[in-house]
């Protein structure tokens, strides 16, 4: 079974430690994570820990989660009660498919900051760990959050969508997916993903001619996007296989 691709800190980093606004002279890290890192570190470790920060956030938008790993390690030994160093160790845990621990930090920042932003990241690792169950029910707390936007809600109902497809619940997925706004004339991010994965859950639920129109409409916003050209072939070569059984 295909997998939808999945929300990560490349496509989603939240309020987190995403290079921004200098919070001082020599950090390109917005205020608000230099002043948590301040407050939280231990004695004598805030520079080293916002220094750490700051490499592990560069180096996920480089796409180096092992970088940014053992960067983010260093932060949480400087400031363990850290929500910012919590958030990108989990973020880089996540990137390299490492769920288990990408989970336990992630819980970590949630309970530390008391924010539901990577609850759709929370609830993919609950579901790459075999619970769909409790990765609904997360992203359900999420789309409750006024302060969430349109986009990090569009991310939670791809991962809850999934989540319903994995427990055979389609119509429960597809009515998921309908809660997302898109517009169908401007395929961008998070649109195309709501797209991709209604199609994943039309063809696992046995409805390959829709689950085909879905692809060719991502394909027609980004002819390369996700592994759309390789579903599109197979999808069309099972319809001309039906064809010719039906002619025969």
């Amino acid at each position: 079974m295909a997998r939808p691709p999945r929300s990560g800190p490349a496509r989603h980093r939240g309020r987190g430690p995403s290079p921004g606004s200098s919070g001082r002279a020599s950090s390109a890290l917005p205020k608000e994570v230099v002043g948590e890192l301040r407050r939280s570190a231990k004695p004598g470790r805030a520079d080293e820990a916002i220094a750490a920060v700051e490499r592990a956030a560069k180096l996920l938008q480089r796409e180096d989660p092992r970088g940014a790993g053992r960067e983010a390690e260093r932060a949480k030994r400087a400031a363990p009660r850290s929500a910012a160093a919590r958030e990108v160790l989990g973020l880089a845990r996540y990137a390299e498919e490492r769920w288990r621990e990408a989970l336990t930090e992630l819980q970590a920042y949630r309970r530390i900051s008391g924010r539901l932003d990577h609850n759709h990241v929370i609830a993919d690792c609950q579901r790459a760990l075999g619970h769909p169950d409790k990765a609904v029910a997360l992203v359900e707390e999420a789309l409750r959050d006024r302060h969430l936007g349109v986009e990090v809600k569009a991310e939670g109902i791809v991962v809850a969508a999934s989540a319903l497809a994995d427990l055979g619940r389609f119509d429960e997925a597809l009515a998921m997916l309908h809660r997302a706004k898109t517009d169908d004339e401007v395929g961008r991010e998070p649109a195309l993903r709501v797209w991709y994965v209604t199609g994943d859950v039309l063809e696992r639920a046995g409805r390959p001619a829709e689950a085909l129109a879905m692809f060719r409409k991502v394909a027609r916003h980004d002819a390369l996007a996700f592994d759309v050209p390789e579903r599109i072939a197979v999808l069309e070569d099972s319809a001309r296989r039906r064809r010719k059984r039906r002619g025969g």
